[in-house]
């Protein structure tokens, strides 16, 4: 018998690419509800009770109160929402982070998908101070461009009206009071002590991003080259499917759209052996959204992790 899916908030972005990724497969079946219940709380009950995985493309609020919901214990939840990505009762979905991490989506039947902006900070800090790398005690920054297309439906309307406003065409620095939703995820998740000052930056293109970790080569423990940086990443990542290290570090520029359209990511160590960066590169809503709902989901079903993924 085929696994059944269903979405709780198809219509938004996130919902509408999960939907855009499964909608094809054979492998599953997927639950539709009737365009006239989709906000009736009792017909959504009914359809994350009769299905074997539930995704929730939902508000925080929404989506606790989408949980609360669920009777059946046997339906499997991946929420794409803010609201459990640091609840020790949910697995947190980045199965590239440790063996631990995988073993915990296979099994759990709650899953937190992170955040666009965290997965690329995530992906750079968690393995290093997994290694010993750097310090959990590390103060740290990092600036992340992302395209308008994670701002939500209301985002993209504004960025692609044809009488749209003359800043629009600018990057736009957001966020400012250091207050962003994933600070507390980038911390916690990465076992520091201290949020990163962070600086998500969104620009007129639809899709990609770029986010930036900047290291004075002082600030690591047990390298002291460049070349040794990438090479423990690209270790740590050894046989990673959808996480890879560029095998140099004199890349001179990196455009943040360059994965767009694509579910894996790519981290870039660029500089030299006094300072330098490194920067992860992925689709914000392929890794860093629905392509990252859908790899967990496969790993939940016991699939291949890449099934109906775009490398």
């Amino acid at each position: 018998m085929k696994p059944k899916v269903y979405i709780d908030g198809k219509e938004g972005t996130t919902g509408l690419q999960i939907y855009d990724r499964l909608a094809a497969r054979s492998d599953i079946e997927l639950l539709l509800i009737d365009e006239e219940k989709r906000k009736d709380p009792a017909e959504r009950k009914k359809l994350m009770d009769a299905a074997d995985i539930v995704f929730l493309c939902l508000p925080d609020a929404a989506a606790i109160e989408a949980v609360s919901l669920i009777e059946s214990p046997t339906t499997r939840v991946i929420d794409a929402s803010t609201a459990h990505r640091i609840n020790p009762d949910w697995a947190y979905g980045f199965p590239e982070l440790s063996a631990a991490h995988r073993e915990a989506i296979k099994t759990s039947k709650r899953v937190a998908n992170p955040g666009c902006h965290a997965t690329g900070f995530i992906s750079i800090i968690y393995p290093l101070v997994a290694m010993g790398l750097i310090s959990p005690d590390a103060c740290l920054s990092a600036f992340s461009l992302t395209g308008y297309s994670g701002g939500g439906k209301k985002m993209i309307a504004q960025y692609e009206a044809e009488d749209k406003a003359a800043e629009l065409f600018a990057p736009c620095p957001y966020g400012m009071t250091q207050t962003h939703k994933h600070l507390p995820e980038m911390k916690t998740i990465c076992g520091l002590t201290t949020k990163p000052v962070f600086t998500p930056i969104v620009d007129d293109y639809y899709k990609g991003m770029a986010t930036t970790v900047p290291f004075h080569m002082s600030q690591m423990n047990g390298v002291s080259t460049v070349q040794e940086v990438q090479q423990k990443l690209a270790n740590y990542y050894a046989g990673s499917t959808m996480v890879q290290v560029a095998n140099t570090t004199d890349t001179a520029k990196v455009y943040a759209n360059a994965k767009a359209g694509q579910d894996s990511l790519t981290l870039i160590v660029a500089g030299n052996d006094e300072q330098f960066t490194i920067t992860a590169l992925f689709d914000n809503l392929g890794k860093g959204a629905s392509g990252a709902a859908v790899q967990n989901m496969n790993i939940m079903l016991g699939l291949d992790e890449t099934t109906g993924l775009t490398l």
